[in-house]
């Protein structure tokens, strides 16, 4: 059977004062945001693991999620945040073009200047562009102002009262709702109805049925029954043994 190495849990909400943003999905010229916060991105937020902002070398051919959250192994640990409530979302077009007097539309990429055309050419075809991968014109939909989430955090890390999340740097206001003791079940058939994000169950659980969001950088669940040990927090069954990136 599992062993706890977290005493406490918080259940916590997180009231969005701003839309918030993550291409979670890009349709076309769409960028969707799913109706949830993922916790690796709340870890980040939470201040409990930093990244550098901009990626160099070798560091840009793949993520070092494991790498930054090996520090927090046995000490704190949050479950993606699930909405309380319906989801209500707004969309934006954005419009990134510039105002020059003269441009060309590239691959991905606006040249602004004649003479910088050349420059930029690859092959004989007059418009072949390195590409910069940078969207230039879409629609953005994004959680809107005033949603709830509700998240579990396990262990006695420190809850700023406001971080700021998603791409837009968006503001959220954290407000711890009760603290709990967790306790261990023995191993049964449970379920849960809290997000789990896929890549932090323990390799030992048995999943009957669940819901799947496919999402980056991992697939969130939900309404997963399985069979194994679990922890209860108040009211709450989660499986027990989560931790980041599986460690």
């Amino acid at each position: 059977m599992s062993t706890i190495p977290f005493q406490q849990a918080k259940l916590v909400e997180l009231h969005c004062l701003e839309p918030v943003f993550f291409a979670s999905r890009e349709l076309s010229d769409t960028y969707y945001t799913e109706g949830l916060i993922g916790n690796y991105a709340l870890a980040y937020a939470l201040g409990w693991v930093n990244s550098p902002y901009r990626l160099q070398g070798q560091a840009t051919g793949r993520p070092s999620y494991k790498e930054d959250f090996i520090a927090l192994k046995d000490s704190c640990y949050i479950l993606p945040a699930s909405p309380k409530g319906r989801v209500t979302f707004r969309f934006e077009r954005f419009n990134a073009l510039s105002d020059a007097y003269w441009y060309a539309m590239t691959n991905n990429r606006v040249a602004t200047a004649r003479e910088d055309v050349p420059l930029h050419r690859q092959g004989k075809k007059p418009n072949s562009f390195r590409p910069s991968n940078f969207p230039q014109t879409g629609r953005l939909r994004m959680i809107e102002r005033g949603n709830i989430f509700e998240t579990l955090v396990f262990g006695d890390c420190e809850l700023p009262p406001y971080i700021r999340v998603g791409k837009f740097m968006s503001k959220v206001k954290v407000n711890v709702i009760n603290t709990f003791n967790i306790t261990l079940l023995k191993e049964g058939e449970y379920q849960t109805h809290f997000y789990l994000n896929s890549a932090d169950l323990p390799s030992s659980l048995q999943p009957f049925s669940f819901d799947l969001i496919s999402m980056a950088p991992a697939p969130i669940i939900k309404n997963l029954r399985f069979r194994g040990a679990a922890w209860q927090v108040g009211e709450a069954i989660v499986p027990a043994g989560l931790s980041f990136c599986g460690q």
